[in-house]
């Protein structure tokens, strides 16, 4: 099992990413709550990880912190949930977010994650319910932590591009995404912005 890496971020293509250890790139998927806080292209980085063995395909998800590893975790333990729908509730929603939604039994922000229709969002939270009582929220840094310049600026087209592939592969619709961009596009913001902001529209 790859618990944990450390090394040089090579490639971000939302939700992917490369991380360079020592000459060996490895692929990731990852929550866009992680991709925010990534720093530059070209600066080390180092990522909780967890391997999941298929028999077509050996897939790597990465975490910024150990505690969105474990809340990952715990997710894809739950019944008709896998990691592409654990990573969708994390790409909307910040960990301790969903932590008090599962406190306080609300599914009105669950619902909003494309693939979590009411009975599922309610099935989740009467399963979570038991398995989070020792979790707590902490206060986020999230909010903090400002964006990183990569370098030099994406190109606009590029930018738009990539963040509407990235809805798409969280599980939103083509026109969902497209509509949803379109909305908040704005000259000079990279992928990661429009995905941010994409993502709080919609939620």
């Amino acid at each position: 099992m790859i618990g944990r890496l450390r090394g040089t971020l090579a490639e971000k293509q939302p939700p992917h990413l490369i991380l360079d250890v020592n000459g060996l790139g490895y692929e990731l998927e990852v929550p866009m709550t992680t991709l925010y806080r990534l720093p530059s292209i070209g600066e080390p980085i180092t990522l909780h990880t967890h391997l999941v063995v298929r028999e077509d395909a050996q897939l790597l998800y990465g975490f910024i912190g150990k505690r969105d590893r474990d809340f990952f975790r715990e997710l894809i333990r739950l019944n008709g949930v896998g990691p592409k729908l654990a990573l969708a509730l994390m790409s909307s929603l910040e960990v301790d977010e969903l932590v008090r939604c599962v406190q306080a039994q609300d599914t009105s922000a669950l619902t909003k994650v494309p693939g979590v229709g009411k009975k599922t969002a309610e099935r989740l939270l009467v399963e979570l319910k038991d398995r989070f009582k020792a979790w707590e929220t902490v206060p986020s840094m999230f909010a903090l932590v400002p964006n990183q310049p990569d370098g030099p600026a994406q190109p606009v087209v590029s930018a738009e591009n990539d963040a509407v592939s990235a809805l798409i592969s969280l599980g939103y619709k083509p026109q969902e995404a497209s509509k949803a961009i379109s909305a908040i596009k704005e000259k000079g913001l990279s992928s990661e912005d429009l995905i941010r902001r994409a993502l709080k529209g919609m939620i």
